[in-house]
């Protein structure tokens, strides 16, 4: 093991005048070999930022780098106290979520939840999306929640941090659980997803959207599949998700789209065509986020530009850091999601045009919270009175 915690700093803490040279530094020193990573988004897999020490592989001519097994999916079970996690940020629309996984197997390398992982001691690269930790329990501890004197009803939202209908959810099943305690309850919720698997739970989605519970978003990122496929690996193809729009919408289920992320000169052309696609496939919402590169996520996108777009490296962190005050990622309330400067303007512009022209609102269903019924079953404590 050699220490490499003062080259972890350099590498790894995103740089206001980071170029290609230093990107490739770090690409050379740390990258994965191809092999071990394959079906992989991410291609570096550096320790977390509070980890002591930096560990790099390395070959010492002995051929040991073969010898390493290619990385798997491995899922632990987490045991949370709580289910639903609370939030004040001013610039989203929800102040509680529910996750039922940490990490996200579909891969996808500008996820702006990566550095979570961080806090399990676990890398935001591969670990991320290799070392995954289910929450069985909770179900059982979200129906508790929902059951204690006081509580006030607001949309729970689920898949705003690692999406809950990743792969691991047709064998665990912790998502359908969730939804079912929802509906039991008459609890409103949000859902936002890349995956097709949305639709196996359209019976009880249906239900709930007849009572005014229920809406779903798919994130549609690109409709070049095989721009999907090295940026999200493991989600559901372009043409599932318009396909799982259209199966939602026709079981009466509002369904929206996100544009989400926008990156320049990679997909901000597509805008159009997507909000195109997905009005025809039945969406009634549109929503866009343009691209976060916070902490880790930042060289582990730049890492991924220069493996798949070498020739394009230098113009999208360039119109990125034009848009975040010549920073790769700027994290204030209001401007994290949108960006500023003229090209974030236009970005705003051509959505808010196209949305308009294809009558894409941006706040269309709103959910009922009259309707709440506290649960009194399993797992809640029952009143002495």
């Amino acid at each position: 093991m050699n220490d490499l915690s003062h080259v972890g700093r350099a590498a790894f803490q995103p740089a206001n005048t980071a170029d290609i040279a230093d990107a490739m530094i770090v690409a050379s020193g740390l990258r994965v070999d191809a092999e071990r990573r394959r079906g992989r988004g991410a291609g570096l897999n550096p320790d977390g930022r509070f980890e002591v020490q930096q560990r790099a592989a390395f070959d010492d001519g002995w051929q040991s780098l073969e010898d390493l097994p290619p990385f798997k999916t491995e899922v632990q079970v987490e045991k949370p106290r709580t289910a639903i996690t609370k939030n004040d940020s001013p610039d989203i629309g929800f102040d509680r979520s529910v996750n039922p996984y940490r990490g996200c197997e579909h891969g996808c390398i500008y996820c702006f939840a990566r550095p979570t992982h961080s806090y399990m001691g676990l890398s935001a690269g591969l670990d991320f999306e290799a070392k995954l930790f289910a929450k069985p329990d909770a179900p059982k501890l979200l129906e508790r929640e929902l059951a204690k004197p006081g509580y006030k009803v607001r949309t729970i939202a689920i898949g705003t941090n690692t999406d809950p209908y990743q792969p691991i959810e047709r064998e665990w099943r912790i998502m359908r659980q969730i939804l079912e305690v929802l509906n039991k309850a008459n609890h409103p919720v949000m859902i936002v997803t890349k995956s097709a698997l949305v639709t196996r739970d359209i019976d009880i989605l249906q239900e709930m959207a007849a009572k005014g519970l229920a809406k779903v978003g798919l994130s549609v990122t690109t409709l070049d599949r095989k721009l999907a496929r090295t940026m999200e690996p493991r989600a559901a193809t372009p043409t599932k998700r318009l396909e799982a729009i259209r199966a939602l919408t026709e079981a009466g289920i509002p369904a929206s789209v996100l544009v989400s992320p926008i990156i320049p000169a990679l997909n901000d052309h597509e805008i159009e065509r997507i909000l195109d696609a997905a009005k025809a496939a039945g969406a009634t919402e549109a929503s866009y986020v343009l691209l976060r590169l916070p902490l880790e996520v930042s060289p582990l996108f730049r890492d991924w530009l220069l493996q798949h777009y070498p020739e394009r490296y230098r113009h999208v962190m360039s119109l990125v850091r034009s848009m975040r005050g010549g920073k790769d990622y700027d994290a204030e309330f209001g401007k994290r999601m949108k960006g500023a400067g003229p090209y974030a303007w236009q970005i705003g512009r051509r959505f808010e045009m196209a949305t308009k022209r294809l009558g894409l609102g941006r706040r269309g269903v709103q959910l009922r919270g009259d309707l709440f019924l506290p649960p009194n079953g399993s797992g809640v404590q029952l009143s002495l009175l």
